[in-house]
């Protein structure tokens, strides 16, 4: 008798509730990278931490990887897509955080929220993905509630913002590219090219902007490199086993891992506002797994 267990092919559902959790642990791990870049970036070009973060995470992708992994990375078929990925992510990278000098964290993550909106829309039109009415409601959900829990209302049109703008569309074009390569590569592989390309895109501004720094700057900056390389990691797994356009609203969740942290870290409390914005936060994650589990998928076989 067969082992039908060898047979199965996974489930769809399941995948797509791993990819979930999956995001949204790299989203955690993202805001607090965010939170150490924003502290360095008061002493340090956005050059200079960019190159020893990529560099940390290259040296922790060869550890794990050794020698196998530049053998594979030399012959990766998805080194041009990796190629222009890199330089939207750094694009995106220079803009966001050079905006964080000038605008307050409320203002940013307002402003830049604005990418899983950008990712939906992107999702239909390169990937050719199909969204659902509730899919599109979540997505809008989670962006109203952003707005309100920021009160952007104040804001005026300034380069400071036209840069956050440009950096969420820089990053949801990166993200829909990665949901594009991350099926036909490995995660690793994609990590050392991603952070091979980096090094080569700051090296020339580097020499420009390097400054010495002591022993808890250096432990900082690998620390971002550390933490940055566990982000990356959790999200090109979980690009591959959800579509963009149900992860998209995830990215949401980053602002209440920022409010929790800014409480437990310096004792920040929250307005009301941005309580009810949380709270229509999540029920725009809760809205994707109640269309998930409405959703009807191919039977396994």
């Amino acid at each position: 008798m067969p082992n039908n267990n060898n047979n199965q092919v996974a489930d769809p559902r399941a995948l797509v509730f791993t990819g979930i959790a999956v995001t949204t642990a790299a989203y955690f791990l993202f805001t607090l990278h965010d939170a150490a870049v924003k502290w360095l970036v008061a002493s340090f070009a956005v050059w200079q931490i960019l190159f020893v973060r990529s560099l940390t995470i290259l040296a922790g992708c060869l550890a794990f990887g050794g020698r196998g992994l530049i053998r594979k990375t030399i012959r990766s078929p998805v080194v041009k897509p990796m190629f222009l990925r890199s330089f939207l992510l750094a694009a995106a990278w220079f803009c966001f955080y050079t905006a964080a000098r000038e605008l307050q964290l409320a203002e940013l993550t307002t402003i830049y929220f604005a990418a899983p909106i950008i990712v939906t829309v992107l999702a239909i039109v390169v990937l050719g993905e199909q969204v659902s009415l509730v899919g599109w409601i979540a997505v809008l959900t989670g962006f109203a509630g952003v707005f309100i829990a920021c009160d952007p209302a104040n804001l005026g049109l300034s380069w400071p913002v036209a840069l956050v703008l440009f950096a969420a569309f820089a990053w949801a074009l990166a993200i829909v590219l990665l949901r594009k390569i991350a099926l036909h590569e490995q995660s690793l592989v994609q990590m050392t090219l991603n952070n091979s390309f980096f090094l080569v895109i700051t090296i020339i501004p580097l020499a420009l902007v390097w400054r010495r720094p002591d022993l808890g700057d250096l432990l900082m900056l690998i620390g971002v490199g550390v933490i940055g390389g566990g982000a990356q990691f959790l999200l090109i797994e979980g690009m591959k086993r959800a579509p963009a356009s149900v992860l998209a609203p995830f990215e949401y969740t980053a602002l209440v891992w920022a409010f929790a942290l800014g409480y437990l870290i310096w004792s920040d409390v929250p307005r009301s506002g941005v309580v009810y914005g949380a709270t229509l936060i999540i029920a725009a994650g809760l809205m994707v797994i109640v269309g998930e589990r409405l959703r009807r998928y191919p039977a396994k076989v």
